[in-house]
């Protein structure tokens, strides 16, 4: 199973980025998703996670100013930010539970930094 992340960079503050998360030998349309930040010195945090159900839960940093989604078609997960703060930034990781294997995955991550 492997996980790639994509889209991070360096914007500006109140600037948009789109992340992008594709996987191989795992689908996400029979997982749960779910999109994760670390900041330098912190520790890793919940940015939003899609459950197979449809039930969406938003970290209250983000919540009006990201948005996921799920393509079965490429079988990817994607992260619109929109509105980034200095405070967006971390190295962000995707995220599959299978509900087949039970078993968590994770990306190694791409990196987000928003300059003020």
């Amino acid at each position: 199973v492997q996980l790639v992340e994509s889209g991070g960079g360096l914007v500006q503050a109140g600037g948009s980025l789109k992340l992008s998360c594709t996987a191989s030998g795992i689908r996400f349309s029979i997982s749960h998703i779910g999109w994760y930040r670390q900041a330098p010195g912190k520790q890793r945090e919940l940015v939003v996670g899609n459950g197979l159900g449809g039930a969406t839960n938003y970290s209250d940093a983000v919540k009006g100013r990201f948005t996921v989604a799920r393509d079965d078609t490429t079988n990817s997960i994607s992260l619109q930010m929109s509105n980034l703060k200095p405070e967006d930034t971390g190295r962000y990781y995707c995220k599959a539970s299978s509900v087949v294997t039970r078993q968590d995955y994770w990306g190694q991550g791409t990196q987000v930094t928003v300059s003020s």
